[in-house]
């Protein structure tokens, strides 16, 4: 793929931050919702966060065919074909609200989670056009488009929860399916070179030998289990606040706070990444999540809730961007699809797993559990970090 110049680098990674608020939003929705519905139409309410295990599915499944079909027809084509997937799947859950078929609204979350593969794509895309030292500013800069999401996401769910009432909910996911169908001609405006001929004639190097460096190790346990803690709490604490009583609007105002904390640091990230290097910042991110732990644990209050999940966004967003910097260290151009398709796989996989056991955590075993068992996790992050900071100090690779 082409480089482009700083001043058309900057104007394309504008408008795939705008694509990306968004994109994000009905994301926000769908997650803000989807155990809250879950919770009215299953019988087993062990199985409520399963909607939202099955965005997260739908996801891993097709991070591959999305950058395999990415390097086939370019990201501005392969972006709009993931638009059409979250409109699909926000109508067929829309549906599975107005007949009260919970599998079919499982169904349409997974078909969207289908599109989120695609989404994650736009702070690759933001790298691959950028000047070298423009890359970790670039994806940073994609990123504070959810900060648009932090608020957009939630208050349409609150003021669509009940606009075709008696169907709660249904007017929230036909708003889902107008996000992703508005992003369509705003991605019209990019100009985001295909790979060129060379690029997809070489093979590069193969998956196995990529995935030996300690890098892509490395920056595949930031996103894989950054991600997944991040999901672990989140999916859990809107049902979480309704056992403990807490109003529906206060559950959303906490995930709008997580989301604004996931997004708004991305302000400066890129550049922090700059200063201090990728390993830091990844660290930093760590240390945030043990102390979003403590928080949890320390209460079931709306504060405890509000600043908890406030510090595990800002501490996903360092783990998350710092990880997808450093990736972008450990391929080369041929093998640019192939690398992220991987990472992508492997974080949306565990986040999967992690929005699956969040609901059975919570339910059989009480919220203290969860925050609990996603500690281990960071700490490994946090250890791996550290030894690779010290590998690269006795080879003088800056951090």
């Amino acid at each position: 793929m082409t480089t482009l110049s700083p001043a058309a680098a900057k104007r394309n990674v504008f408008i795939l931050a705008v694509c990306m608020a968004l994109a994000n939003s009905a994301t926000t929705l769908q997650v803000t919702l989807g155990g809250l519905v879950g919770f009215l139409l299953v019988e087993d309410k062990a199985l409520a966060t399963l909607p939202v295990t099955f965005v997260v599915a739908g996801t891993a499944c097709a991070t591959i065919p999305a950058s395999m079909l990415m390097r086939r027809i370019g990201r501005q084509l392969g972006f709009m074909s993931g638009c059409l997937f979250g409109a699909a799947g926000s109508l067929l859950a829309a549906l599975g609200v107005y007949q009260s078929h919970f599998w079919l609204f499982c169904l349409g979350a997974f078909i969207f989670g289908a599109s989120a593969a695609f989404t994650q794509l736009y702070r690759f895309a933001a790298a691959d056009i950028s000047p070298q030292e423009m890359k970790s500013r670039a994806i940073s800069w994609v990123m504070v488009g959810g900060l648009v999401a932090a608020f957009v996401g939630p208050e349409i769910a609150k003021h669509t929860r009940e606009i075709l009432s008696p169907y709660l909910f249904l007017g929230s996911y036909l708003a889902a399916a107008a996000l992703a169908l508005a992003v369509i001609p705003i991605l019209a405006l990019t100009r985001l070179p295909r790979p060129t001929v060379a690029e997809l004639r070489e093979p590069g190097r193969p998956l196995s030998e990529i995935v030996r460096q300690p890098a892509f190790l490395v920056a595949a346990m930031a996103g894989m289990f950054g991600y997944g803690v991040m999901n672990l709490l989140m999916t859990a604490t809107p049902l979480a606040m309704q056992i403990c009583e807490h109003p529906f609007a206060a559950a959303a105002t906490v995930i709008q706070w997580h989301v604004f904390g996931m997004y708004f640091p991305s302000f400066f990230t890129g550049r922090l990444i700059t200063r201090f290097g990728t390993l830091r910042i990844i660290l930093l991110g760590v240390a945030l999540n043990v102390v979003c732990v403590a928080v949890a644990l320390s209460g079931v209050e709306v504060l405890n809730f509000q600043a908890a999940l406030l510090l595990l966004g800002v501490g996903w967003n360092f783990m998350y961007i710092g990880g997808t910097a450093l990736l972008t260290e450990v391929y080369r151009p041929a093998e640019r699809n192939k690398t992220q398709a991987l990472n992508d796989f492997l974080v949306f996989g565990t986040v999967a797993l992690a929005s699956l056991g969040s609901g059975k955590l919570l339910y059989h075993w009480g919220w203290n559990l969860v925050p609990i068992s996603a500690l281990p996790f960071v700490l490994m992050v946090g250890l791996a970090a550290v030894w690779l900071m010290l590998q690269r100090r006795r080879t003088a690779i800056p951090a």
